[in-house]
């Protein structure tokens, strides 16, 4: 096993940046774009993410890495969502679309990592010991799991990254997908569920994620109206 490890306990989610002056002209930004588009900006983010989570595919379509991504744990486990997308990174392994795996999550209040709950759950599930499994145990968020991802795929920072399929949840799957663009991955969505369970939990899932896509884009858009390199360079 290798990969990242983080000392301590690390506070995650989206209200850790509230402090942080770019996020909040991002966030200003962005209500204003929604008000002046009398909410059709907010709309167009929701078919976005109903579109990818509903066209992307079951399983990988080739042999790549698999960037499995955690989420929190309930009593230093992985939950229903984490487990469907460990069940999903299983299979196409067993199937020979694995050529490796890198579980992604960090300390999210319990006692092990997201990554290494992952692990254990998938040992104990029947993991093919011919796919190696590296842990990246030191992100907080989406774009920290990539952000040390990449760093774990590369022996140099001048090497070349390897194409992925980025593995989580229908829901999830339009805001990693344009981040790891954005961070330079040739990346392709493969979705936990076999198809979107239209529940209500599921639909408040889908429309918070296009809320925070919004943001991300529309600050990122304003980066680059205005020149703020400073900003631009948060997901470059």
């Amino acid at each position: 096993m290798s990969g990242i490890q983080a000392p301590k306990i690390l506070r995650r989610g989206v209200w850790r940046y509230l402090s942080d002056r770019d996020i909040l002209v991002a966030a200003f930004v962005t209500a204003i774009a929604f008000a002046a588009t009398a909410g059709l900006l907010y709309v167009a983010h929701v078919a976005r993410v109903v579109w990818l989570a509903t066209r992307s595919p079951a399983s990988a379509p080739s042999r790549r890495t698999l960037l499995v991504f955690g989420r929190r744990l309930v009593d230093d486990r992985p939950e229903a969502d984490f487990r469907q997308r460990l069940a999903r990174a299983r299979d196409d392994a067993l199937a020979g679309f694995a050529s490796r795996v890198y579980l992604l999550g960090g300390f999210s209040g319990g006692s092990v990592s997201e990554a290494e709950a992952g692990r254990r759950w998938l040992l104990g599930e029947g993991w093919p010991r011919a796919v190696p499994l590296a842990l990246e145990q030191m992100s907080i968020d989406s774009l920290e799991n990539l952000r040390h991802a990449r760093v774990l795929l590369r022996e140099r920072d001048d090497d070349p990254l390897p194409p992925v399929w980025l593995v989580t949840s229908r829901y999830h799957l339009a805001r990693c997908l344009y981040l790891a663009r954005r961070l330079g991955f040739d990346a392709g969505p493969v979705a936990a569920e076999s198809h979107v369970p239209w529940t209500p939990r599921y639909a408040i899932r889908l429309a918070m994620e296009a809320g925070y896509l919004m943001w991300i884009d529309t600050g990122m858009r304003w980066a680059a109206l205005t020149g703020n390199h400073r900003m631009a360079a948060r997901i470059t």
